[in-house]
């Protein structure tokens, strides 16, 4: 997905343990893997797990708290008629994060993110959306970026489709490097799209510079 200074600098330090932590704690199946952690497109309400998450709340603004996942009819639906509700992982619930820091946190892939379930009407997990914590570290969030490549080594490297967008006006290279980046994949269950961007604004501290990447996982139409 991306040239190949980026992957030539990136994947041998990144992709390896760090996927473990894509589908940590998903139990095997079968006849189809989770999507993340316990969680699968197709699961009702129901059935999501009664323990180990916290934080919920709406993803759209004024992102209304929620009590658990029952809830999420609270929150506004989109143009497809699903419903985003956020969280996090529990730490309380996690024994290893009271002893060790890189296990504290909602994290995919080592990275601190937002997770959310898209909630249809019928009550069914009808998408997962996994965005980069723009409020994390600085010395995590500069790699932002690359949780990217990951995801698409997770889904397979093969069968991307990507458009790629040029600097514009009032928009320039971080380290030489620019992305805007929109990929879509479509296997025969789920519909991938991954973007990510990395750049800054004239004069924009590095600190500050636009650095995310936002994994969306659908059901194959």
């Amino acid at each position: 997905m991306a040239g190949p200074a980026i992957r030539s600098q990136a994947v041998p330090a990144l992709l390896g343990a760090a996927l473990a932590g894509w589908m940590l704690a998903s139990p095997a199946r079968a006849e189809e893997p989770n999507d993340l952690r316990e969680f699968r497109l197709g699961m009702t309400v129901d059935q999501l797990p009664r323990t180990g998450y916290t934080g919920f709340s709406c993803a759209a603004p004024p992102h209304q708290a929620l009590s658990s996942w029952q809830d999420y009819r609270a929150c506004p639906a989109d143009a497809s008629g699903r419903r985003e509700v956020r969280f996090r992982y529990d730490d309380s619930a996690n024994p290893l994060a009271h002893i060790n820091s890189s296990y504290q946190g909602t994290r995919v892939a080592g990275h601190p993110v937002l997770v959310a379930l898209l909630i249809g009407d019928d009550g069914r997990v009808d998408g997962l959306r996994i965005k980069t914590d723009p409020k994390a570290p600085l010395y995590m969030h500069k790699k932002a970026f690359l949780l990217a490549m990951q995801a698409e080594a997770h889904f397979g490297e093969e069968g991307w489709t990507c458009t790629k967008g040029q600097p514009g006006g009032d928009e320039e290279p971080v380290g030489g490097v620019f992305i805007k980046e929109h990929c879509e994949k479509t296997t025969s269950t789920r519909h991938v799209i991954i973007e990510r961007d990395l750049y800054r604004h004239p004069g924009q501290d590095l600190k500050d510079a636009v650095n995310d990447t936002t994994v969306t996982v659908l059901p194959a139409s």
